[in-house]
């Protein structure tokens, strides 16, 4: 599958600040092919995560599990786990192989195979189709079934083409939905850019 822009290389993802990556991340593109249809979004929302003074990590301080495992192995690969045994959620594994950090996606603007998310969703416009973690996998088609893999090429990779984003217009708050992280829930480790800063 010839991409649009250019693949994010593995150097993109190995770096050491999880929080840096993840702003980093806003108005890259998210890609899928799935089924041989390609989707893809811009990333407008992401939250990161440290597995190190990190409660509201899966994998903090060295926590292992069958689950989390993913976690500790390349950067660059896709954490995809199941919320409420209902939404696949989709995290990039970052850092160096053993440290655990990752960036969960949690929004995306579509731009390409705008239909066929329409049609994965269930929606007849494009109102809150891919704004929100589980939704935006639902979007592009990618389930706990992918986790693991390679984000460096097809199913699912992530591209830069260069959109140019109002890096004022980022808004950096609380991670949501962690309040079991004590103060760690307090951490500006969420990044998100409105619809008008493009």
């Amino acid at each position: 599958m010839k991409t649009q822009g250019k693949l994010l290389p593995e150097s993109f993802y190995n770096g050491s600040d999880v929080v840096e990556i993840s702003r980093m991340l806003l108005g890259k593109v998210l890609c899928s092919t799935i089924d041989n249809k390609l989707t893809a979004g811009i990333i407008t929302e992401a939250e990161a995560y440290s597995g190190r003074n990190d409660k509201a990590c899966h994998a903090n301080n060295g926590l292992r599990t069958a689950r989390t495992e993913v976690m500790y192995g390349r950067p660059g690969v896709a954490y995809i786990y199941l919320c409420y045994g209902i939404h696949h959620l989709l995290n990039v594994v970052t850092n160096k192989e053993g440290l655990a950090d990752a960036v969960l996606i949690r929004a995306i603007r579509p731009v390409d195979g705008i239909e066929i998310m329409m049609k994965r969703r269930d929606k007849i416009n494009t109102t809150n189709l891919a704004n929100g973690p589980g939704k935006l996998t639902q979007a592009l088609g990618i389930t706990t079934d992918l986790n693991a893999v390679s984000l460096l090429k097809p199913p699912i990779w992530i591209e830069d083409r260069q959109i140019d984003i109002n890096t004022d217009s980022i808004e950096q708050t609380k991670r949501i939905g962690i309040d079991y992280a004590g103060e760690d829930a307090n951490k500006l480790w969420r990044f998100c850019i409105p619809a008008d800063c493009f």
